[in-house]
């Protein structure tokens, strides 16, 4: 079959066409336009705050491997954690297995203890072999903090769950057009996490907000076991207190929005 001039002819009127449905397609979903800024504002904000803090704290330089070695490591407890609760119910809504499950005896109840068992699961499988690995590449081994460890593993698989019910409610709310908030909803928390800094860090004004996050005092827990050798017992029990709230707000939001969902049919329709 033989080419001609017209079929190497563009038309502007049919490119703009095309460019006119995919900007429809953005301004019909509020959750594509935030994830267009999400990432590059996260990142600046991230790590300005690490910038900022190496410039004013030199001495620190020196232990901030291992530091931020271990913080990446938790940070990964608590990303996994809520993506392995989320992640779960997403794979029943692109197979549209939800409705199948729940014309089954299952309760709400039991398959949020499910998700939360895959959870744990899938933290240990994603993060294991990295600790692991950087004991071989590196000589740094997160196990040597002990007991500690396993305090802070806990409490952030526990915040895990908390906003993991939350992230499940808003694909119950919105089905299919909330999935990119489940990507990125835990990095929202990062900045004012303390990961890799201390909360002195920030903003006089963000600090109490950050305080009432547990994984900000998981962060601070972790650098005085690293840096001082302490166990501090005062932010362990303020993290279990938040957790315990975070938990008890997730599982009410998630049990309104299923209860909505079953009421206007969606389950029915999720996964379409």
């Amino acid at each position: 079959m033989s080419m001609t001039l017209q079929d190497f002819a563009l038309s502007p009127r049919r490119i703009g066409a095309i460019l006119l449905r995919h900007l429809y397609v953005l301004r019909s979903s509020w959750p594509r336009l935030v994830e267009m800024a999400y990432w590059p504002t996260m990142q600046m904000i991230i790590w300005g705050f690490v910038s900022q803090f190496f410039y004013t704290q030199s001495s620190y330089v020196a232990q901030a491997f291992g530091v931020l070695m271990a913080g990446v490591m938790l940070w990964d407890v608590l990303f996994r954690g809520q993506l392995g609760f989320s992640l779960s119910f997403l794979e029943e809504m692109w197979a549209h297995n939800l409705a199948n499950l729940y014309v089954s005896p299952l309760r709400p109840a039991e398959h949020i203890l499910a998700l939360m068992a895959m959870s744990v699961v899938r933290t240990l499988i994603g993060v294991l072999p990295a600790a692991l690995l950087a004991i071989l590449l590196y000589k740094f081994s997160i196990f040597d903090m002990g007991l500690p460890l396993l305090a802070f593993y806990v409490n952030l698989v526990m915040m895990a769950w908390g906003i993991g019910m939350l992230s499940t409610s808003l694909l119950m709310r919105y089905g299919l057009g909330a999935e990119n908030l489940v990507w990125f909803i835990i990095f929202l928390l990062a900045p004012i996490s303390a990961i890799y800094y201390p909360v002195t860090v920030l903003p006089a004004w963000l600090q109490p907000i950050a305080w009432c996050l547990p994984s900000t005092h998981v962060f601070e827990g972790m650098r005085e076991v690293l840096f001082h050798q302490h166990f501090n017992l005062t932010l362990f029990w303020g993290a279990v207190g938040l957790n315990v709230i975070y938990i008890l707000v997730g599982l009410g939001v998630y049990l309104i929005a299923f209860r909505s969902a079953r009421e206007r049919g969606a389950l029915l329709q999720m996964g379409e």
